[in-house]
């Protein structure tokens, strides 16, 4: 993990050594920070999924506008991602001994991800001091920690349980979106939109299990 951190900080280091910053702001590599909401879910293949749970997303944003409505967009962010299944017989928790007939078992997922988006973001030409975009590409998450809260018919057997040996490291999703950027000042631009992001991979590694994870994110920025 510290070996990732530093080549993604490295990536990020070089790049802005590089990137030549033009005359007009929407030209050359742009940094930014963003705090906002996520609105996660799961899908299991052998049971269901049980309605939206609130998560966070903070970290860095970058933009490298390689034309004036282009940019090619990613970031470096601490994604939490949570959701809540219903699952029949879902190992490592099913008791066949205690519940020898098919059981549903109730599963919250809080799963904390690295994420490096790389998106292509294509912009429209400035409306007074607002540009509108839209944006596309893969999400890229790398799992920093796994947590779990499960229940039967209402009853707690297990509450924060550590479940990194049982959840797969990568994390790939599709990246939909779209929103807005308004200028405040010549280099100074604060963004706001929506995401959805389509996770595409299993996030569990346990025997027997597929689940699928996806958000959406009430996105804020602001671009230096």
């Amino acid at each position: 993990m510290k070996q990732i951190l530093a080549g993604l900080l490295l990536t990020f280091l070089t790049t802005t050594a590089f990137a030549q910053q033009g005359a007009d702001p929407y030209y050359g590599f742009r940094l930014g920070l963003t705090a906002h909401p996520t609105f996660g879910w799961a899908k299991p293949e052998n049971g269901k999924g049980n309605g939206f749970s609130m998560g966070f997303s903070y970290g860095l944003l970058a933009d490298l506008n390689f034309a004036e409505n282009y940019s090619l967009s990613t970031g470096l962010t601490i994604t939490t991602i949570n959701g809540k299944t219903t699952e029949i017989n879902p190992s490592p928790y099913y008791d066949a001994a205690a519940y020898p007939n098919p059981t549903p078992y109730d599963l919250k997922y809080k799963l904390q991800y690295l994420e490096v988006p790389l998106t292509l973001k294509l912009k429209t030409e400035k409306i007074g001091d607002v540009r509108w975009y839209g944006q596309f590409g893969l999400s890229n998450g790398f799992n920093i920690g796994a947590r779990q809260d499960v229940s039967i018919a209402g009853k707690s057997i297990v509450e924060d349980d550590h479940i990194k040996k049982n959840t797969n490291f990568y994390r790939a999703g599709l990246i939909i979106g779209a929103g807005l950027e308004y200028d405040v000042a010549r280099n100074t631009s604060v963004t706001t939109g929506l995401t959805f992001n389509n996770g595409f991979t299993d996030i569990s590694s346990a025997p027997g299990r597929s689940v699928r994870n996806h958000y959406v994110g009430l996105n804020f920025g602001v671009f230096f």
